[in-house]
């Protein structure tokens, strides 16, 4: 499976691949499990199947009590296990399995209830995968302090991955050795949100036996899924790498591990929201090219807790890495969209089917990308992003507008605004015909054909300011019959870090500059009659922490410009 992996993207244009001979020869299915089509069939009866719990020793201490810790695994596997059946196995690791109820009710996260509350178990199973749910250190049973994304969170799910591969040892309750016999060792991760950002953790260390991955609104890097290039998104600027780990830990870690938890939130430099080795270590795109997996991305384009900025950066690393990688982009929000979509459901089940079993159902050979429309419309794409970068100049007003957008630089002009930080959302992009003292827009003529955004778009500013600090925030914006339809993507930057996200460089007021702001990557299509409109403006208060330091903002027109992938 390693040497296909490497190949995959080949054989999809090659009518034959040649496995070198040393190679041995891909395992067959299982006996006993039935493929139709090219998928596995529910024959396996999921109420007889075995239940149990294993303490797997992962190679670390994080609690520092002079012991390795020991990671709690449940699992659910076919009856014919018990008999010499071997499967592949499905992990889905969390650190929401030990969350009270009363917790769960309070949060806004996603928690699932406490193990095989989703549909991993009940579509797996009866096709004849066992389903193993860690719960991550520090939380529910295992040992240990949880880190809210270190690298301690890789160490404890890739603990069962090497369990299920026969390199790690684990004990029943009792003390009795576990050994996973009835395991063929090929494993896959899947999850949502922080289960979803785990799978991506394990993946990037290259471990032997993970064949592939599903992250479903997941985080590529805890940076991005905390600020936005310098800024706090709303709602992380308050020790939020602390919370967290106290909200997930049982408790024997919040008493062992207080000193280590407030470390966390000190780590994390919110008075500057910077980078720094704490995010770095947090980072899972950094290794990239030792990513041995194959990756089944998902997420919804309207999610606002983790932000497509996640897919998006890794995606290019899974592209410039020549990873085999497929794409499903839903509608909604922080969610997953299979919860409810039988069609996505068995999409999943075949790629584990093909990565973990070796069925060949053609899978690879279908196109890499399907975007849900939210007219619930479905179209898929032989490649993802397709977008051509595309310019267009900010222009001043035309008859009646605050601004234009043009093929071609405008030859001068300065347009201003003054921050607004009590501003919401809808009222900075209503009225884009009307100026407003506290945001600049941007229109582009109505459209005679309709106009597909694929990728990431940006947005290039050379201001002035007459503060030594303030955010820049655009949205691309579709517009039909001068209202706002929908703001399609945003993206903000704390202008003190145009340079470097580590090393801050405060303005000088009344001193030009040029910063460019990276929008969130989408997919959408802007119909004929309607228009693509940009909305600049500071703070953003529904978005973003908010600086209160930021004061008037005069942009240049001649080198201000929005960079759209279109198509």
């Amino acid at each position: 499976m390693r040497i296909r992996s490497a190949v995959t993207a080949l054989a999809v244009t090659a009518a034959v691949v040649l496995v070198p001979a040393s190679a041995s020869a891909a395992p067959a299915v299982p006996a006993g499990l039935v493929v139709k089509n090219g998928a596995t069939q529910p024959v396996f009866s999921l109420a007889a199947a075995i239940q149990e719990t294993v303490y797997i020793t992962a190679p670390m201490d994080s609690n520092g009590d002079g012991a390795n810790d020991r990671i709690a695994a449940r699992l659910i596997r076919p009856e014919g296990t018990a008999t010499g059946l071997q499967v592949a196995s499905v992990i889905h690791a969390s650190p929401y399995f030990g969350v009270s109820s009363l917790a769960r009710e309070k949060s806004d996260l996603i928690v699932p209830a406490p193990h095989f509350n989703t549909w991993f178990d009940d579509y797996f199973v009866p096709r004849g995968y066992a389903v193993v749910e860690v719960e991550m250190q520090g939380t529910a049973e295992s040992e240990g302090c949880a880190t809210t994304g270190g690298p301690e969170d890789t160490i404890s799910a890739k603990a069962a991955v090497d369990w299920l591969g026969g390199r790690a040892t684990a004990v029943y309750a009792d003390g009795t050795p576990a050994v996973a016999t009835w395991s063929t060792g090929s494993t896959g991760m899947i999850g949502v949100s922080y289960a979803g950002t785990l799978p991506i953790a394990v993946a990037e260390t290259g471990v032997e036996g993970l064949e592939t991955i599903v992250p479903i609104a997941s985080i590529s890097s805890w940076y991005d899924y905390a600020r936005a290039s310098g800024i706090s998104y709303g709602g992380f600027g308050s020790r939020y790498p602390q919370s967290l780990a106290q909200y997930v830990s049982n408790s024997t870690a919040l008493s062992q591990c207080a000193s280590r938890y407030t470390q966390l939130g000190d780590q994390a430099d919110d008075a500057t929201a910077d980078f720094n080795a704490f995010w770095q270590a947090r980072d899972y795109r950094d290794q990239a090219s030792q990513v041995g997996a194959s990756v089944f991305m998902v997420h919804g384009q309207q999610d606002k807790n983790t932000k497509t900025t996640n897919l998006g950066r890794y995606w290019d690393q899974l592209i410039a890495n020549g990873v085999p990688r497929k794409l499903w982009l839903h509608d909604g929000g922080h969610s997953d969209p299979f919860g409810s979509d039988l069609v996505g459901r068995d999409t999943v089940g075949r790629w584990m089917d093909y990565w973990l079993y070796d069925i060949d159902n053609g899978i690879m050979s279908e196109p890499q990308a399907t975007i849900k429309r939210p007219d619930g419309t479905s179209t898929t794409y032989a490649t993802w992003p397709s977008g051509t970068e595309t310019n267009l100049y900010f222009g001043g007003p035309a008859t009646g507008a605050a601004g234009t957008l043009l093929t071609s630089p405008a030859p001068s002009g300065t347009q201003s605004f003054t921050d607004d930080r009590g501003q919401l959302e809808y009222p900075m992009t209503t009225a884009p015909d009307t100026a407003k003292p506290g945001r600049l827009v941007y229109l582009a003529p109505v459209l005679t054909a309709p106009k597909r955004l694929s990728g990431t778009a940006r947005v290039q500013v050379t201001f002035t300011s007459t503060t030594s600090s303030t955010p820049l925030t655009a949205m691309v914006v579709h517009y039909t019959d001068g209202f706002p339809t929908r703001v399609v993507t945003r993206g903000a930057l704390d202008t003190k870090n145009r340079l470097s996200l580590t090393t801050p460089s405060p303005l000088t007021p009344g001193t030009q500059y040029t910063a460019t702001i990276t929008l969130e990557p989408k997919d959408y299509i802007f119909p004929t009659g309607s228009r693509v409109g940009v909305v600049l403006v500071a703070n953003h208060n529904e978005y973003l922490t908010t600086d209160m330091s930021a004061g008037g903002v005069a942009v240049s027109l001649p080198t201000s410009r929005a960079v759209l992938p279109l198509t």
